[in-house]
């Protein structure tokens, strides 16, 4: 099935007369009386919108409710880190954002050293995780030394861009700001690259990329579905009857638009279907498959196998998704067998692979050994919890998982000539999704 929207990541806002609706969820009217709304604007679907006061509206509201321009708990606030709601793992060591940095390298060794390399990352939080890239490429810039660099950064957060900005920018170069301009902001790095800021990956420029989402599929909006005798039926929120100020689940009384997406053959009594990411997904699928390049995603999730996974965390306790909404982080667990289904036919796909066997293949433990060699008492301990932090099964070792996104020539072996005694084409593993031998 094609999904088609102009903005794969960004905000939806419409104007009907004196109301304004941003996605789904909250109306405010001219004389500033609430209400809720029900939406779905999929192009492939139609548009649906209902101004019904105390109308259900479908649970994808509640998780767009945080992205919203006036709601906004992912546009204002610093949500990372111990004083926020949830720490990441660029946070919490070092090697993750490495091992990542060296990834892309092999890659583009592996498809053949593009003279152009777009590195383009999806929500990249304080910046952490690509300063850790950036540091790689500079200390192997013999090897990208013929190579033209960029760095193009997709974040909706007005708080989180300017620490962005803090984190990687050069502060003897002012940065460029325009925030009319689909490039709101324009800097160059402390090793010297240029880097620009978007609100949406569709305003990226088209080219050879290395694209990287951590942590970013699983705050997109889902629907939830729940089976009944009477077929699949999605669920809704409302207001409670008993309690005007309290929310409630509830199922949708006939069939939705957005039933379109559940596999005819699904099995499991309870969905989550998140149709933003499958449009993201088409959109890397595109841009890979014309330009070249590749996409690394790593996140919570698993392979259509859970069920509900809807939750918040609020000062990194488990929160409530019905309790104050747009306060709160709110995820989902991504289902990475419907990732697979988006990109079939345009491009490969490998995974999902445990964090815990992905970082083992990429080389952490020969990592973790060169900085525990050099390091003193306090900085070893550090490195130590932060690996098994990484590696544990009971915390993130098991629960992560990495995805990726290929030409189909780069597992075909396509990728470069053949030689004169080879039968086949050569074709060079893809790091971290197999066992990493040393020489």
């Amino acid at each position: 099935m094609g999904l088609r929207r102009k903005s794969p990541v960004g905000i939806w806002k419409y104007e009907f007369s004196t109301w304004r609706v941003d996605c789904v969820g909250i109306a405010s009217a001219s004389n500033g009386s609430m209400f809720w709304v029900f939406f779905s604007g999929m192009e492939c679907l139609g548009l649906y919108c209902f101004r019904i006061k105390h109308c259900p509206c479908s649970v994808s509201w509640i998780s767009l409710s945080a992205q919203q321009s006036h709601l906004g708990y992912y546009v204002y606030r610093d949500m990372l880190g111990e004083k926020g709601d949830f720490i990441t793992s660029p946070e919490i060591s070092q090697i993750f954002g490495e091992l990542l940095g060296i990834w892309f390298i092999s890659e583009w060794m592996a498809t053949g050293k593009n003279a152009a390399f777009q590195l383009v990352e999806l929500g990249p939080g304080r910046g952490t995780l690509a300063g850790d890239i950036l540091r790689v490429f500079s200390q192997l810039g013999s090897v990208l030394k013929n190579c033209d660099i960029s760095i193009h950064l997709v974040e909706v957060s007005r708080k989180l861009s300017e620490i962005q900005a803090l984190t990687l920018t050069e502060e003897k170069i002012p940065l460029e700001r325009n925030a009319g301009s689909p490039v709101y902001m324009k800097g160059v790095t402390k090793s010297g690259i240029p880097i620009s800021w978007y609100r949406d990956l569709h305003d990226v420029p088209k080219g050879h990329s290395f694209y990287l989402a951590h942590e970013f599929f699983d705050v997109l909006p889902v629907h939830k579905f729940q089976k009944t005798p009477q077929g699949w039926r999605e669920v809704f929120i409302d207001i409670d009857p008993q309690v005007s100020d309290k929310l409630r689940f509830v199922l949708a009384p006939c069939v939705t638009p957005a039933e379109v997406f559940i596999q005819r053959d699904e099995m499991r009594d309870h969905v989550e279907v998140c149709p933003e990411a499958g449009i993201i997904v088409q959109e890397l699928s595109q841009r890979i498959a014309l330009t070249g390049g590749a996409a690394l995603i790593a996140d919570y999730g698993h392979d259509g196998t859970k069920t509900d996974t809807f939750r918040g965390f609020c000062g990194h306790k488990l929160h409530d998704v019905l309790t104050a909404p747009g306060t709160a982080d709110l995820t989902a667990d991504v289902d990475f067998s419907y990732l697979r289904r988006m990109a079939e036919g345009q491009v490969a796909s490998l995974g999902p692979i445990k964090q815990q066997m992905f970082l083992k293949n990429m080389g952490i433990d020969v990592r973790l050994k060169v900085l525990l060699d050099k390091s003193d008492e306090p900085a070893r301990q550090q490195l130590l919890q932060g690996y098994d932090m990484l590696m544990n099964p009971k915390k993130m070792g098991e629960r992560f998982n990495f995805f990726a996104l290929l030409p189909h020539q780069r597992l075909h072996g396509r990728s470069h000539p053949m030689n004169a005694c080879q039968s086949k084409p050569s074709v060079s593993p893809v790091a971290g999704f197999g066992e990493l031998a040393w020489r």
